[in-house]
């Protein structure tokens, strides 16, 4: 049986030779994920910025560093999680993906998640957060409504919990979301402590 290692490696090969969607045109790097493959949280952003697609790493912009300043607060670094994102190819501009990239690419997602296995998916953002919840039988409602909520979905390795987040970004552009993020932080710490 292949370990969680070389099932990855494959798979990030996959990803990075991938042409499903016309993003594949634009791209420098696709953004395959990066982290721990036995990771017990998992981050599931959007889509690579400019940062990610130059260095090929998720989250290294400044949404990244409000990213790594959450972990840090809560004792984690990136190096025990795995972050990654719905969509592996960077949108033009920083658009929103759309509906064709999201479906082009979530079988990714899909198969990193089988391989991970987290205990925990901290989804960032309402694209992976509509993805995520729907793949798990939940209703979708805004984010302003349901980010910090736990919600607990049966799979076939288990059960999982799902923590819908706003983005990093969010902090940058409506710096009094921050404290929001800072909570539902606390809260993702707490659960941690429970299920990990």
């Amino acid at each position: 049986m292949a370990s969680k290692e070389e099932l990855m490696k494959k798979l990030e090969e996959k990803i990075r030779n991938c042409k499903k969607c016309p993003l594949w045109q634009l791209r420098t790097n696709p953004v395959p994920g990066d982290g721990s493959y036995d990771a017990k949280v998992m981050f599931v952003g959007e889509a690579p910025g400019y940062w990610e697609d130059q260095q090929g790493l998720p989250f290294v912009g400044k949404a990244g560093k409000v990213l790594d300043e959450l972990l840090k607060g809560i004792g984690l670094n990136r190096r025990e999680v795995y972050i990654t994102n719905i969509v592996k190819c960077r949108p033009p501009n920083n658009r929103d993906p759309t509906e064709e990239e999201i479906k082009a690419c979530a079988p990714y997602l899909d198969a990193q998640i089988d391989i991970i296995r987290p205990r925990i998916i901290v989804t960032l953002g309402r694209f992976s957060m509509g993805y995520i919840l729907r793949k798990y039988g939940f209703q979708v409602e805004p984010i302003s409504k349901i980010h910090g909520k736990v919600f607990e979905a049966r799979t076939l390795f288990g059960k999982v919990y799902i923590v819908p987040m706003y983005h990093p970004a969010v902090a940058l552009y409506r710096p009094q979301l921050r404290k929001e993020l800072e909570e539902d932080f606390r809260k993702l710490k707490d659960l941690i402590e429970k299920v990990v």
